[in-house]
């Protein structure tokens, strides 16, 4: 068994002080060297060319939020199901059943979301 000693980590140290360096040295130049062209026109926001109106801070209504929480709801079930199937022989029953209480919890906010009426866009 080995004892690691304070001088094996030189090598890490120097590659983050050479990372850090190249971060610092690299906001530095933008900033020295990056155009200081100022224009009322060019402060102005820009969004999709259709001239802003009104406050930025207007409330939205919640089903925009709400299918943002549907879209990640499938969107995480993927991420956790695919390594799931490719495994499914290795974890057995306890993996089956694992999964399972997982897919009820997925079912349990999808139903919340559709008693909300996410989905039915012609409510509105």
């Amino acid at each position: 068994m080995s004892v690691s000693v304070p001088q094996d980590y030189l090598p890490l140290f120097i590659q983050l002080a050479l990372a850090l360096g190249f971060v610092v040295m690299t906001l530095i130049a933008t900033h020295v060297l990056g155009p200081r062209l100022r224009s009322r026109k060019k402060e102005m926001p820009f969004e999709c060319g259709v001239e802003s109106v009104g406050d930025a801070r207007m409330p939205l209504n919640v089903r925009y939020f709400l299918t943002a929480i549907l879209f990640v709801l499938f969107d995480v079930e993927v991420i956790f199901m695919y390594p799931w199937a490719v495994n499914f022989k290795g974890l057995g029953w306890l993996g089956f059943y694992e999964m399972l209480l997982f897919v009820a919890f997925l079912m349990a906010g999808f139903y919340y979301v559709i008693r909300k009426g996410v989905l039915d866009w012609e409510k509105e």
